[in-house]
Order: C-alpha cells, then sequence, then structure tokens
C-alpha cells in the first residue's frame, strides 16, 4: 500500500461507529493503493468517546472537534452532527487544512450548501459526501446496464429510500424531527442524498418538479415526561422529468419515514423501449432485467459479492450494510489518491448542492401547490442573493 491515510471522526454515534469498523476491515481490500487507519474521535459525550477506546489505532480522543482539528495525526475528517452544525464545522476542518468526508445532506439548507461547496473549492481540499448505497452490487450493475446504453428510449425512472422507523407515534422525537437542527427539507435532507445520487451522477436533473409532502405526527414524546413539536416533513414524493439523449422521461423520486412494511428499503428502476432494469435492498441478492423480444422477458439474476474494489469475499457471498459502507469509504480515499480509474465515485460537492437545488424547489412546490420550473427557481433564488 503506497499512501497512508489518517482519519479522525467529529461525531461518534451510529455512523462515527460504522466508520470505525469499516476502517477496522480495511485488510479485506485486495491490493488496495491506500492504508487508511482512525487515529482520532471527537464526540461531546464522554460515553460515546470511551466506545472508541477499543480501536487499537485512535491516539486521540477529545470533547472538543478543534482539538482533533490541530492534532498532524489527522489528515482526513468525517463530520457525522446535526444538519444545524454542517457549515460551521465543515468550514473549519476547511480552514484547519483537512480533506473532508462530509455527511449529508451537505448543510441545513441550499445556502449552507453552497457557502460549504464554495469554501471546499476555494480551499482546494478534497471534499465528498456520503452515501452509500449506489456501492450495492445491484446498484453497480445498474450503472453499467444504463452506460451500456440496454435501454433504448428511456420511458421512467423511479428511485427512492423507505422506511418505517416513525410509523410508531410513541417514539421519542429526536433531532431529525425539527426544523431547527434537521432543516426545513426534512426526510428529504435525511433520506434525499440516496435517492437522488446515481441520478444525479447520469445528469438527470429533474427540469421541474411537483411534490406532495406529508407531516404525519405534528408532536412526539420528548423522552422526558411531555410532548416536543415535530415539524419536519415526514415523506415526500417528488415527480418531474428528466432529459435523456434530448427525449424527456418522467421521474419520482421517494423518501419516507413512514412507509408500511419497508425496514430499510433503498430501490431504483429504470424502464426503456428495449430494455429495463431494477433493484432493491428487498431482496439484496436479486437483480430484475428486462428484454424486450417477440415475448416480455423479465430475467431474475442471483447477485453475489460483486463489489467495485475486490475484497478477499468470495463471490458467492452476499453483501450487508458493512461491506458496502466499506466500497464507499474505498471510492473516497481511491479517488483522493487519484487511483479510482473510472469507477463509480462519490458525491460531489456540486451534486450535493444539486439535490439541494431540488429539495428547496420542492418546499416552494408544496407551498404553492404547483410544479415548479428548476430553471425558474435557480433564476430566482440567484437574483434573491444578489439583491
Amino acid at each position: 500500500m503506497s499512501t497512508r491515510a489518517r482519519i479522525g471522526i467529529i461525531g461518534g454515534g451510529l455512523m462515527g461507529r460504522e466508520v470505525a469498523s469499516a476502517l477496522g476491515r480495511w485488510f479485506v481490500l485486495n491490493d488496495f493503493p491506500v492504508c487508511a487507519e482512525l487515529t482520532a474521535v471527537c464526540d461531546i459525550a464522554e460515553k460515546q468517546r470511551e466506545w472508541f477506546r477499543q480501536v487499537p489505532t485512535v491516539k486521540l480522543l477529545t470533547a472538543d472537534y478543534r482539538e482533533l482539528l490541530a492534532s498532524p495525526e489527522v489528515d482526513v475528517v468525517y463530520v457525522a452532527v446535526p444538519h444545524h452544525l454542517h457549515e460551521q464545522i465543515y468550514l473549519e476542518v476547511l480552514k484547519a487544512g483537512k480533506d473532508l468526508f462530509a455527511e449529508k445532506p451537505f448543510g441545513i439548507d441550499l445556502r449552507a450548501a453552497r457557502v460549504i461547496a464554495d469554501a471546499a473549492k476555494a480551499s482546494g481540499r478534497f471534499v465528498r459526501c456520503s452515501s452509500e448505497f449506489p456501492f450495492l452490487p445491484g446498484a453497480q450493475r445498474i450503472c453499467q446496464f444504463v452506460r451500456e446504453n440496454k435501454l433504448g428510449k428511456f420511458l421512467e425512472i423511479h428511485s427512492g429510500f423507505r422506511h418505517s422507523s416513525d410509523l410508531d407515534p410513541s417514539k421519542p422525537a429526536n433531532w431529525k424531527r425539527q426544523v431547527a437542527t434537521c432543516g426545513e427539507i426534512g426526510v428529504m435532507g435525511d433520506l434525499g442524498m440516496h435517492a437522488v445520487h446515481i441520478p444525479l451522477r447520469f445528469g438527470w436533473m429533474p427540469r421541474r418538479v411537483y411534490a406532495q409532502l406529508q407531516k404525519v405526527y405534528p408532536e412526539r414524546p420528548d423522552g422526558k415526561g411531555g410532548k416536543a413539536v415535530c415539524d419536519t416533513w415526514d415523506n415526500a414524493t417528488l415527480h418531474g422529468e428528466v432529459v435523456v439523449n434530448g427525449a424527456e422521461a418522467p421521474i419520482s423520486i421517494e423518501m419516507k419515514r413512514l412507509a408500511p412494511g419497508e425496514t430499510n428499503t433503498w430501490f431504483l428502476e429504470i424502464l426503456g423501449t428495449d430494455g429495463g432494469i431494477r433493484y432493491s435492498t428487498k431482496e439484496p441478492k436479486t437483480l430484475w432485467t428486462f428484454q424486450r423480444g417477440k415475448e416480455q422477458l423479465w430475467q431474475r439474476t442471483d447477485l453475489g459479492f460483486q463489489g467495485p474494489f475486490p475484497t478477499i469475499t468470495g463471490g458467492i457471498f452476499e453483501p450487508g450494510f458493512p461491506d458496502y459502507f466499506l466500497q464507499m469509504w474505498a471510492a473516497f480515499l481511491a479517488e483522493r489518491a487519484g487511483k479510482l480509474e473510472g469507477r463509480f465515485g462519490c458525491v460531489t460537492p456540486e451534486e450535493a448542492v444539486q439535490s439541494h437545488c431540488l429539495f428547496a424547489a420542492a418546499l416552494q412546490s408544496q407551498n404553492e401547490k404547483r410544479a415548479i420550473s428548476l430553471d425558474d427557481f435557480l433564476s430566482a433564488n440567484a437574483a434573491k442573493a444578489s439583491s
């Protein structure tokens, strides 16, 4: 391994621990050009910090993220904190001269996302945003199918992420249920990057959007015997059209916290006149492809362990979340080292800003109960910013 990357984590909760797990399994990658290790962790909660003491490479545990940023033992910083803290901490990471692996949605709103993206460009640091699901074997096969032009004329695109964690009204409120900490875009900020990463990578930014947003439970238990206001959007479905090869095709994008029967389901389906392809984590080993002929045929393929970066794991096995989370980190560090070599990469700052443009236009659509042209939205937004 020719390059060493020393990783620091700000935010040692669920995703911070997943990073520690991924880096602890780094040896499963075959002949990978970067050696990655976790060297520093920051979290304001002592209990969260203590968990990382079992990681032998960690040299610094702190409650002050500025101490982590000042450490010469950190090259790359992964930040997983509530959305209202993104702008401040991301900018300080860049100012400290560190590369940044940012969590979605890359700022609490469009203004913050643009500020972060501009700062990233000015700093010259390597910056990407997290989105794991495109690194699943099924998602990778969809990307290959599209690149090989097997669809003919596009008919429609369906993309989304569904789970049912909020169906229970007795579930206590947390920061993701409140505008002040999660942002007005609500579930779109929480789940939206997963749904739009692949469409945006292929240039399928909707030309206009009509949004159907739902706030299902306006309050929840606060965990202290009282009630807390929940003012973010719980479910979002966006309808629009994209231009592919000069022709328009409809696209629908779902992001739902209240989807009965769904534990954590990511899906993508693309249909064309000559072929179609669909994949869902509901059936993680199954890829469906359509072929047009004298008879209409949907073919089922049983997928094995086929990530973009080779591992020691045999191809007959099936991947789980830790595996494609590791693949995402491999993509981040490979691209940082100039070794991505045509593979699918992580979300760019420009794509993160595009996602915020779409979600902000969706809010306007919901408020005005009409479809919003993205060109008109961006023009009006630019005029407002310059006035």
